[in-house]
């Protein structure tokens, strides 16, 4: 653990747990709404803004917690926690994602996600933006599946489905999967029933987030959970 000095006294900082994690990002979104920032005024790509908060949390976080910090290298912003963070616009709330196999879209990504949504506004008088942070949603790795592939499959399973409708149910929803993948994942499928997902996830060459469904599940549905 690191130990810091301060005062002539050596100081131990503690380790950041995912539960202090959810509670700084709600201190965070509270304290950055207010916030009036220059660099921000006239600024409308949403990658620069996500790329602004990103470095500014994880400077609020770095002084005061020891943990290991994600890089494009890990895929992730805490990967000691394996949780990832998103931050992105109440017009459009989606983000990118690294793909890694076809069957994150019914077991999940493998991390959990902490999603911020915000509103920005320009103030021309001072020349200044600002980031009205309107959602701070944790979603845990076990429901960062797609919700219509994991119901669908799940539905199946329920009314008797077997190897063969799953596999053809798989192939109308285009997932990008071998034949062979496919069987296999069928075969898991049978042992054990996928648990329900809540994002929407679209084929690309890296996976597309989208969070609409869980800003309005937050705190409705296990593991969508609203912390702002």
């Amino acid at each position: 653990m690191r130990l810091p000095i301060g005062g002539g006294r050596r100081m131990r900082v503690p380790e950041l747990t995912v539960e202090l994690l959810k509670s700084e990002a709600k201190a965070f979104a509270d304290i950055e709404s207010s916030h009036d920032e220059p660099t921000l005024f006239g600024v409308t790509d949403g990658k620069a803004v996500g790329t602004y908060f990103e470095h500014k949390f994880q400077a609020h976080l770095r002084g005061k917690y020891e943990y290991e910090e994600g890089s494009s290298a890990k895929g992730i912003d805490f990967p000691g926690l394996d949780v990832d963070m998103k931050v992105t616009s109440i017009k459009q709330p989606q983000s990118s994602c690294p793909y890694k196999a076809a069957r994150q879209k019914i077991c999940g990504l493998g991390y959990s996600l902490l999603v911020f949504v915000y509103e920005k506004t320009d103030n021309p008088e001072n020349s200044t933006g600002r980031l009205n942070i309107l959602h701070v949603i944790f979603v845990e790795a076990e429901r960062t599946a797609d919700f219509q592939m994991t119901t669908g499959l799940v539905g199946i399973l329920n009314n008797e489905g077997n190897k063969d409708d799953l596999i053809a149910f798989m192939s109308d929803k285009m997932l990008p999967v071998e034949e062979l993948e496919a069987s296999s994942i069928a075969d898991e499928l049978l042992e054990k029933p996928p648990q329900i997902g809540y994002l929407t996830i679209s084929n690309a060459l890296q996976w597309r987030l989208q969070y609409r469904r869980v800003i309005d599940k937050a705190g409705t549905v296990p593991g969508v959970i609203r912390v702002r």
